[in-house]
C-alpha cells in the first residue's frame, strides 16, 4: 500500500494538492475538489467538480462560475472535515471573502495565505494571523521599495487629484474587482458625492453592497446621455477600458491608475497615465516579513511573485524557505 506523503500540501500540474484531505487549493485546471481563497481569476478557475470556500466569496464566485456552481460555503474559522485533515478558512484581508486556509493533520498545521495584505481595508475583513508550523505565502510585491501608505492617505490623494481640476472628467482606473469596491469605501470618509463607473464594476459593486459594505453611491456612465459631458465627476473604470472606444465620449479627461505597481513612476510613465496612486490588496514589504514572523512558522514555502528576493530575505534570517512553481499571476493591472 503506498503511503501518504509527509508533506501536507504539494505542487502538482493541477495545482496545490493535500493529499491528506484529497482536495486542490485554488488549482489551475479542473480538479475533483477545489477549495477557493478568493474570487479572483487566476484562483478561482471554472470546471471543478465541486467547491468549498468562504460564505461572504461565495456571490462573488456565483457571478464569475455561474450561478449552478457545486459550492459548499463555510463562515470564517468553522471547522470542517476533508479526508484525514481538519480545515477552516481564516479572513487573508485582500478582497470581500477572501480567506487563508488552514489545514490540521496528526498535530501539524498549515497555512496557505493566497493573496493577503495588512494595510486596513474598510471593504473586507482584516487579515487574522493564524499560528502554524508551515506557510504558504504570496510574494507578489517582496521587494524593500514596495511600503504601502495607509488607504485613508493614499484615498485624500484621490480626492485631492479629482478635486484639483473641476473643468475635466476625472478617470480613474482600477481592477474591477476589490480595487474599485475599496476606493469607493475609502472615499466616502470625504464626500457624499455619486461616483460614475464603468459596466464591468457594477455588478460587483452590488455584491459589496449585499454584503453590507459602506460605499459612495453610485451611477453607470451608460445610463446618461452621449451629451453629458461629466465635467468635474470621477469615474472608475477597469484598466481594459483605457484608450478604448468607451474613452471617446469623455472630453479631454485627466487620467489615473490605481494600484500598487503605481509606486514606480517607470511604471507609470510605461503605461500611460497622467497620475498613479499607490493603493494595492497585496501585503507590502513589511508585511510579509512581519505575518511570516507573526506565524511562528518554521518552513515558509512562497508561491508567486518575487521569490527570489524572499526567499534570500528569509534564509539569510536563518528561515527554511521553499518554493512552489505555481500559476497565480502577479498581474500588474491587478494588483
Amino acid at each position: 500500500m503506498k503511503s501518504k506523503s509527509t508533506e501536507l500540501v504539494r505542487a502538482t500540474n493541477e495545482g496545490l494538492y493535500c493529499e491528506q484531505g484529497d482536495f486542490y487549493i485554488d488549482p489551475w485546471r479542473p480538479v475533483s475538489r477545489a477549495l477557493i481563497t478568493h474570487a479572483h481569476s487566476d484562483h478561482a478557475r471554472w470546471g471543478s467538480g465541486e467547491y468549498h470556500a468562504n460564505v461572504k466569496c461565495a456571490p462573488l464566485l456565483n457571478l464569475r462560475l455561474g450561478a449552478d456552481l457545486p459550492l459548499k460555503t463555510y463562515k470564517a474559522g468553522e471547522k470542517f472535515k476533508m479526508g484525514d485533515t481538519w480545515v477552516s478558512f481564516h479572513p487573508a484581508g485582500h478582497i470581500l471573502g477572501s480567506s487563508q486556509v488552514r489545514i490540521e493533520y496528526q498535530n501539524k498545521v498549515w497555512v496557505a495565505s493566497g493573496d493577503y495584505k495588512r494595510t486596513p481595508d474598510p471593504s473586507c475583513d482584516p487579515f487574522e494571523v493564524v499560528p502554524c508550523d508551515t506557510f504558504i505565502s504570496e510574494a507578489t510585491f517582496a521587494l524593500p521599495v514596495y511600503k504601502w501608505d495607509p488607504g485613508e492617505v493614499t484615498a485624500a490623494k484621490i480626492f485631492e487629484w479629482w478635486q484639483s481640476d473641476q473643468d475635466r472628467p476625472s478617470l480613474l482606473f482600477c481592477y474591477a474587482l476589490g480595487k474599485a469596491q475599496r476606493i469607493l469605501a475609502e472615499l466616502s470618509r470625504l464626500t457624499d458625492r455619486t461616483i460614475y463607473i464603468h459596466g464591468a464594476v457594477e455588478t460587483l459593486t452590488q455584491i459589496y453592497r449585499d454584503a453590507g459594505i459602506k460605499m459612495l453611491p453610485t451611477s453607470l456612465v451608460q445610463n446618461h446621455e452621449k451629451g453629458y459631458g461629466f465635467k468635474g465627476d470621477l469615474i472608475l473604470a477597469p484598466p481594459s477600458a483605457h484608450r478604448s472606444p468607451w474613452m471617446k465620449r469623455f472630453k479631454d479627461p485627466q487620467t489615473a491608475f490605481a494600484s500598487g505597481w503605481m509606486l514606480v513612476r517607470g511604471t507609470r510613465r510605461r503605461k500611460g497615465y497622467e497620475r498613479g496612486f499607490a493603493l494595492s490588496d497585496h501585503a507590502d514589504w513589511n508585511e510579509l516579513n512581519q505575518t511570516i514572523t507573526e506565524t511562528d512558522a518554521s518552513t515558509i514555502y512562497l508561491t508567486h511573485g518575487r521569490t527570489d528576493v524572499l526567499q534570500k530575505y528569509l534564509q539569510e534570517q536563518g528561515k527554511e524557505v521553499k518554493l512552489f512553481h505555481t500559476e497565480y499571476e502577479a498581474e500588474e493591472e491587478a494588483s
